[in-house]
């Protein structure tokens, strides 16, 4: 006997649920299935435990940039202090309060893995070996997210490295860590664990890191962890990995060099492995593309809509909220077209996905914060736009050296010059984080600079950086005739 319901989402992190939240609400049946914690890789290997390592760390360093506070100081940061405050965060590694807002949700949570066994056709095996055959009216939704995506480094198999999901968790921080990477995962986990007293070192293939950003934020972030005593090796080749009794032994082109623990920060792959999509002819591994509905068109055959994919898995924008986002758009747009009900799919209507392509907003934890939104200066020219850059430097803005003695920063945006509107910015200090969303309101509302200059910034906060880009950009005039 099988289990029939109208909507079956494999996975129950946070765009999952949303999927199923969203749905639910507009009356569809829905069931969850999960092979490991209720909430995802963000509520207890990334996000949320990530975060908690790293603000001792920021508040610590933002205290000793005030005289007054700087001098009450008087020691570092208290590693058990800071796991302490990350269990909590992550609720012990339990998903006990999100299985409950499941159930309180009306949603069904199957545990095991679920895998397609053709079209709307998902079986479950429960951690006993026992399965569990569900089948969907309407749609399926995939929601798997990724994994650590782990280069082919003879030996690496055999030194039991780390991936995110051991650095967030830890109970022992090591007295010295190996990390591969340079991008976000690497940047922060560096920053995070050099505060505990831990030696990093970062291995990095390219020229630089945070390379998807502006240049001017991997350069500060680069300064600072140096300033922080990382130590960021760039050009690396790594050629073999070994465990040596204690110590992992890396084989590089700049030489060895060998740490208690290794951090594989190399980036992420699909979680579409192991979930039956060779059942339905697509390929097993890959990222699964979606139109703006988030609809898998390779699966539709003869206008039968009914499989989905959100958040990671797509591909689209590896970020949580994001993932959360299109959840949103995927719960309302399979509930309309189960009930008969006219979906649009006009840019930025409920039913799409439309902030995916150039108004994904993104912090990184590191010190300073970097936090952007929109396009960088090359993509924005690569997508053929006529753009005129503005830079300010942060630490001129009244707000700023009033929160942090010698407050060093930049701002950036990038603005269309046809439009006149924002394509793009990028914030670089303390603190930063919170004012990104100003500019992400500003690029999807796509308001005119000429408006813009009505929206009048507190004095004095940071937030005043944007009537100052505003003034370097320069102000419409009235010319005498």
């Amino acid at each position: 006997m099988s289990k029939i319901y109208d909507l079956i989402v494999l996975g129950a992190g946070p765009a999952g649920e949303n999927v199923a939240d969203v749905a639910h609400q507009s009356g569809l049946s829905c069931a969850v299935v999960e092979r490991h914690l209720v909430g995802g890789e963000c509520s207890y290997y990334a996000c949320v435990p990530s975060k908690a390592l790293l603000r001792a760390g920021a508040a610590l360093r933002a205290a000793q940039r005030v005289d007054g506070a700087k001098q009450a100081v008087t020691a570092g940061v208290d590693v058990v202090g800071v796991l302490r405050r990350r269990d909590y965060m992550t609720s012990g590694g339990t998903d006990g309060g999100q299985v409950d807002w499941l159930k309180g949700a009306g949603i069904d949570l199957f545990r095991g893995i679920g895998r397609l066994q053709g079209k709307k056709r998902v079986e479950v095996q429960a951690l006993d070996g026992s399965t569990t055959v569900l089948e969907a009216r309407h749609a399926v939704c995939v929601s798997t997210g990724t994994t650590t995506s782990t280069p082919p480094i003879p030996g690496l198999a055999d030194v039991g490295y780390w991936t995110n999901r051991e650095a967030t968790s830890t109970e022992k921080i090591p007295d010295s860590l190996l990390i591969l990477g340079g991008g976000v995962v690497a940047c922060e986990m560096a920053t995070a664990y050099v505060s505990f007293g831990c030696k990093v070192t970062m291995l990095v293939r390219g020229k630089k890191v945070l390379e998807r950003m502006e240049d001017f934020a991997g350069e500060m972030v680069l300064k600072s962890l140096l300033e922080l005593g990382v130590d960021v090796r760039f050009g690396v080749e790594t050629t073999r990995a070994e465990r040596q009794g204690e110590k992992v032994v890396l084989h590089t082109t700049l030489g060895s060099l060998s740490a208690q623990e290794l951090l594989l920060a190399t980036g992420r792959a699909p979680a579409t492995v192991d979930i039956g999509l060779p059942s339905i002819g697509l390929p097993s591994g890959k990222y699964l593309q979606v139109d703006d509905t988030l609809l898998v068109s390779a699966a539709t055959n003869e206008g039968d809509a009914w499989l989905y994919s959100v958040g990671d898995a797509n591909g689209r924008a590896l970020l949580t909220h994001m993932g959360k986002y299109q959840g949103r758009a995927a719960g309302g747009v399979i509930a309309a077209r189960a009930l008969g009900v006219e979906v649009s799919t006009a840019a930025w209507g409920q039913f799409v996905a439309t902030a995916d392509h150039a108004a994904v907003p993104q912090v990184v934890f590191t010190d300073p914060e970097v936090a952007a939104v929109g396009l960088t200066v090359e993509e924005a020219r690569k997508r053929g736009h006529r753009v005129r850059v503005v830079d300010y430097p942060l630490g001129s803005v009244s707000g700023a050296y009033l929160l942090s003695d010698g407050y060093t920063g930049q701002a950036r945006m990038v603005v269309d010059e046809e439009r006149q509107v924002l394509l793009g910015a990028t914030l670089v200090g303390q603190d930063v984080a919170e004012l990104i969303h100003a500019a992400t309101v500003a690029i999807v509302g796509e308001v005119k600079l000429e408006r813009l200059w009505h929206v009048v910034p507190s004095f004095p906060t940071v937030s005043e950086v944007w009537l100052r880009l505003l003034e370097a950009y320069g102000r419409p005039g009235v010319k005498a005739t």
